[in-house]
């Protein structure tokens, strides 16, 4: 199942409320911390991606290849 509309907007405000951390960490706190802030925002990304991924695979219709090229295709050598 998809990401609602809701948390995903929730998620992006979080982004930008970790931007703002960021950059202010850039200017006053150790690398350590920007590192991690910068992590944080990398996993929200990868959080979000990875659902409509998943969703995508879910609702594929047998033989048809779409998005993924050859992926799925089992008569054909990979």
């Amino acid at each position: 199942m998809a990401l609602s509309d809701t948390v995903k907007e929730s998620l992006r405000d979080a982004q930008e409320d970790l931007r703002n951390a960021l950059a202010a960490a850039a200017r006053t706190e150790k690398p350590f911390v920007s590192k991690h802030i910068a992590d944080m925002l990398a996993q929200i990304d990868n959080v979000i991606d990875a659902s409509e991924m998943l969703e995508k695979i879910e609702n594929r219709k047998d033989g048809d290849s779409g998005f993924f090229g050859t992926f799925f295709n089992t008569d054909l050598p990979q």
